[in-house]
Formats: structure tokens, sequence, C-alpha cells
């Protein structure tokens, strides 16, 4: 597991100067619109972008309302070097596991993960944590990788040699079976060919 976590470290850390741009963040790039348009028919004040990466998704929300309080978390420090370059101060940016957040219960009203939910190898601890850091009535929002049954299995078992810290791409009933176990009121949709959003209340 540990392995996992310092494979992706070591990618993301040699993709962050380029992410915003070139390849390694396209399927990422495609999700944030769809992040966004579901983050805008929730009120919120304080949320916690989970594996931020280059905090673009930060910046965008602030660029709809600047008061609000932002919090990015990231494994990787280049990530968070970008991220801070361009957010200077405005975000409050933590280098640290999603599997041991940081943060005390109740306090976030949103939590969300864009793209990295498919990199984490414990991800009934990440959601434990999320539950336990989400104030009552919070939602969290999943972005993340999507395949057809055959797609998912071909893909899944390269995943198991990945040198990337990839872990594993979830059908729509492993996301929904993972989510109940800490949420209720969970939806699933797939967007596009190769993604999908799911959403679950504390």
């Amino acid at each position: 597991m540990a392995d996992i976590k310092e494979r992706s470290k070591s990618t993301f850390n040699q993709q962050a100067d380029t992410y915003d741009e070139d390849i390694h963040g396209q399927h990422a790039r495609t999700l944030y619109p769809v992040l966004l348009s579901k983050l805008a028919h929730i009120p919120f004040q304080r949320a916690l972008d989970l594996g931020c990466g280059t905090g673009e998704m930060m910046k965008m929300l602030l660029q709809v309302d600047d008061q609000r309080e932002l919090y990015g978390i990231d494994l990787s420090e280049k990530m968070l070097s970008v991220a801070e370059s361009k957010l200077s101060g405005k975000v409050r940016l933590v280098l640290g596991d999603s599997e041991h957040l940081p943060f005390a219960d109740n306090f976030f009203d949103v939590v969300y993960c864009n793209d990295s939910f498919h990199h984490y190898p414990a991800p009934e601890n990440v959601i434990g944590e999320v539950q336990r850091v989400l104030k009552p009535g919070g939602t969290f929002l999943i972005g993340d990788c999507w395949q057809p049954l055959v797609g998912r299995a071909i893909m899944n078992f390269y995943m198991r040699h990945s040198k990337e810290g990839d872990v594993k791409i979830y059908s729509k009933e492993e996301m929904i079976s993972l989510l109940s176990q800490c949420f209720h009121n969970i939806s699933w949709e797939q967007v596009g060919h190769t993604a999908c959003v799911s959403m679950g209340i504390k």
C-alpha cells in the first residue's frame, strides 16, 4: 500500500509542471465543468479538494465566489507548489494522505474528489475520513474514471502492475456500495465514454 502511494507521489511530482496543459491532466480537465455544475447547486462555504493536484478546481470555484473557504490536500509536493503559485494564499494547502485527513470532525460543507479516487489503495478508509470531516448533511462528490465491463476488466488487470499508482476503476455497483457504507442519497451517472460522477450525503 505504501508502495502504491509512493508511485502516485513520484508520478504526479513528475507531471506537475505540465499537468494543466498536457495529456496527463486531460481526463481531469474534462471533469472540471461537470463537477462545477454539480457544486453550483450545493450551498457551501467551506470545502475540501481531495487530491487537489494543481489547484485548478479551487481556482475555478473562487472565480465564482471568492469568499469561500477552500482547502486542498495532496501527496505531491510539486503539485501543491503549482497550486500555491496560481492561488497565492487564497486557499489552504496541505501535504498529506487522504486516508488520514488532518481536519476536525464536522468541519466541511463539501468534500470533492476529481480524478484521483482510482489511486486510493484503501478507499474504505478514505470514505470513512471524508464522512468524519463532513458536517451532517454535507456532500461528498467524486468525479473519476469509468469503463464498461470489458474495458474495466482489462484496465484493472494492467493496473496491478501500474508504475503510476493507479489502483482500480470501479463499476457503478461497486461505487454505490462503497459510498453506502457512510452516506445516503447516493447518486451515480456516466459522463461521456470514460468518466462518472458519484455523490452522497452524510
